[in-house]
């Protein structure tokens, strides 16, 4: 009929489809990558201090971190400091890539993850961190009283409840303790799953109030967190801790961590540390280290702790080779 426009072919109308949907997308793309150019990062600016961590909440995290960063900057300004910005990261693959770029030059993390900076960008350990008075703590292995599970010796053909696969003490250093003992560590795919009998069976709960309440409810055998987190009734509830007993527990090892790139100036390395440990006495930077994760103060590396450092460390890279 004449002035009916005639209908394109279906394979032209396909492609169509297929262009605008690629500008579309494209489109998306751009603009995400604007949102994240809002923290835009450092390059070579000499005068500015980079403050990095992985996040899965970067603005939490921001709050968290930003009060120090202010309190710190003005206090490097005699090795050129003018500025301070912060960086986060998805994961430790992106972290371990800004280091050795050198676009991160300050990170703080707790222990297993910063002895992966260590292996895998060369970051270089500058303090330990105190949170809440504590330095260092320990992971505790505990299983219900009635289990019959009295020690690790018993634990082959059982399953073990993790918390989350960066977890330092309730994931990286008791499974590196089990390997050790030479126990092969399965991913089970639910909790009803059972292990082989000449193996252990392990699940990520998330929380540790998860693995309590798991392993309370027999759901796993046995399940593992700190020392703190078996004291804390948030943890574990105090309706479930007389079921419990401890099965086993590992030596002490740092809480956390605060470590430098390599390749940082000197200068403003050893001017950073000694404005970091001063902060411990400082009654102005009181606040902000209460937001920087309830930071107390910042320690030295000592020999001790530098020992039980390399442990885990060996620890870790032994789980991500065997386990992962």
């Amino acid at each position: 009929m004449a002035g009916t426009p005639e209908r394109p072919h279906p394979l032209i109308a396909c492609l169509r489809r297929f262009v605008i949907s690629t500008l579309v997308f494209g489109l998306a793309i751009a603009g995400d990558a604007c949102a994240q150019g809002a923290n835009p990062p450092p390059g070579d600016d000499a005068h500015v201090l980079v403050l990095g961590r992985i996040s899965d909440d970067p603005k939490s995290h921001y709050e968290q971190l930003k009060p120090l960063l202010d309190y710190v900057v003005p206090r490097l300004a005699d090795v050129g400091i003018r500025e301070g910005r912060i960086l986060m990261a998805k994961d430790s693959q992106q972290m371990a890539s800004y280091l050795r770029r050198g676009r991160v030059d300050w990170i703080t993390e707790t222990t297993g993850t910063a002895l992966l900076m260590r292996e895998r960008a060369g970051a270089v350990p500058l303090l330990l961190t105190e949170r809440n008075g504590v330095s260092h703590y320990h992971t505790v292995f505990f299983a219900r009283k009635d289990s019959g599970i009295t020690d690790l010796a018993g634990i082959l053909g059982h399953s073990v409840a993790f918390q989350r696969p960066s977890s330092t003490s309730a994931y990286f250093v008791p499974a590196s303790m089990l390997l050790a003992q030479g126990v092969q560590l399965d991913v089970l795919l639910s909790p009803m799953d059972r292990p082989a009998g000449d193996t252990v069976g392990y699940l990520f709960a998330r929380s540790e109030l998860n693995i309590a309440t798991w392993v309370h409810k027999g759901l796993v055998d046995v399940g593992v967190m700190s020392n703190l987190d078996w004291d804390n009734p948030r943890r574990m509830p105090l309706a479930f801790k007389p079921d419990m007993a401890i099965i086993a527990e590992t030596p002490e090892f740092p809480r956390a961590l605060e470590l430098v790139r390599p390749g940082l100036d000197p200068r403003v390395r050893e001017r950073l540390e000694a404005v970091l440990i001063e902060a411990g006495n400082d009654p102005d930077a009181g606040p902000a280290l209460d937001e920087f994760f309830g930071t107390t103060r910042f320690l030295p590396v000592d020999e001790t702790s530098l020992h039980a450092l390399d442990k885990v460390g060996q620890g870790v890279l032994r789980v991500k080779a065997e386990v992962e």
